[in-house]
């Protein structure tokens, strides 16, 4: 059972962070307890798409934004079936949302799906903890009797950690299901559900293009039974270290056209030979600078990924399936933010081009992917 907290006398709340830093505040939503890897957000905006993001599924979430909750929730913008986030933290929630499509706040849809935040803490602190110390497990508690706090942080010290973690089954759908073209149909794609989002197969529909979404755990056989014209890989949680490769890897062999995004990029990399290692505390957020090396162009982006790829940034690579190179760069720290093959029709980028919310910068990279299928049934055309 939740409790809501709103209309009451505020119930106190504890954040606790595995390495034994606290912050109390308020509680935020529904009152009890939750545990996560402790992350922080940086976009101003968009916080319904952020908590319906399933890539962030067992993580608690920190607006480094000061003001959350203000346009409401509306019944548009969910970008999944639920809330994903393990746990939710802001410092000044809002008192009285304010939009034309709003239909509850906040507070009140995170009570209504039991999730634990915690309200009027120091976020600045806290963000600059993580990025010293790097993201780290955490637990929020919530009512009116907590235990001290060393029985809290021996409970914090007991969840599981998010390396090694395989996460993609948890938040996928579990049967194949259809988002038809919008006007003409020119192509047909098999999307890998990883964590996928509902603003991705609506752009690649916008396109023209037929989207099957399928389960993470679907077979070579089940991707090919629907006749793809390309396959594309999802964004999701997790560490990528222990995902089935298989499938990306037959798509590979029979030079399919490959697009992955964020997830889909780290898979695509273990599947060249590249490892892949998890970063100090991630980049999350929808204004993250990257430039794309084939056109010099910088674009400001939308992230979310703890991961990344090991893949020299200034050669190109052999792999099993020809050569590949880095073909985009974090700007802020040189992380590998896209790879390409060079010899097959197969590119990934480690963020969110369908950028909700967030920039449009990289709707381009949709693009670029049904250019890849039409070279591709020209060339089968013509053999």
């Amino acid at each position: 059972m939740t409790i809501s907290t709103r209309g009451a006398a505020p119930v106190p709340a504890v954040l606790v962070l595995e390495d034994g830093r606290s912050f109390r505040g308020r509680a935020y939503g529904a009152v009890g307890e939750t545990f996560g890897e402790a992350v922080f957000n940086t976009g101003m905006t968009g916080y319904q798409e952020t908590l319906t993001d399933p890539s962030y599924h067992r993580q608690v979430v920190v607006m480094t934004a000061p003001h959350v909750g203000n346009t409401g929730i509306n019944d548009e913008d969910d970008e999944s079936r639920k809330i994903w986030v393990a746990g939710y933290v802001v410092r000044d929630p809002a008192r009285v949302p304010s939009n034309w499509r709003s239909r509850r706040t906040l507070d009140d849809e995170l009570t209504r799906q039991g999730i634990v935040g915690i309200s009027g803490i120091d976020t600045r602190a806290l963000t600059r903890h993580l990025r010293e110390r790097g993201a780290m497990r955490v637990g929020i508690f919530s009512g009116n009797a907590l235990p001290d706090e060393g029985t809290l942080l021996a409970k914090v010290r007991q969840a599981p950690e998010m390396n090694g973690a395989d996460l993609s089954a948890e938040v996928a759908t579990t049967e194949t299901y259809v988002v038809p073209a919008i006007g003409e149909k020119k192509f047909t794609v098999a999307a890998l559900d990883l964590g996928i989002k509902g603003m991705t197969p609506h752009r690649l529909a916008e396109r023209g293009i037929e989207v099957h979404v399928l389960p993470a755990t679907a077979t070579v056989d089940e991707v090919y039974a629907v006749a793809p014209d390309g396959v594309f890989l999802s964004n999701g949680p997790g560490d990528p270290a222990t995902a089935d490769l298989t499938v990306i890897k037959a798509v590979l062999d029979r030079s399919t056209p490959l697009f992955g995004i964020c997830f889909g990029n780290q898979l695509l990399g273990r599947s060249l030979g590249f490892g892949t290692y998890k970063l100090k505390y991630g980049h999350r957020g929808i204004n993250q600078p990257v430039q794309d090396r084939s056109t010099g162009k910088v674009e400001v982006t939308a992230h979310n990924h703890g991961f990344a790829v090991d893949a020299p940034l200034d050669t190109v690579s052999d792999t099993p399936y020809g050569r590949a190179e880095v073909s985009h760069v974090c700007l802020n720290d040189n992380v590998v933010e896209g790879l390409q093959l060079l010899d097959r029709p197969a590119f990934s980028v480690q963020y969110h081009p369908e950028a909700a919310a967030g920039p449009h910068d990289a709707a381009y990279l949709f693009d670029r992917f049904t250019s890849l299928m039409n070279t591709a049934q020209m060339e089968g055309q013509r053999a």
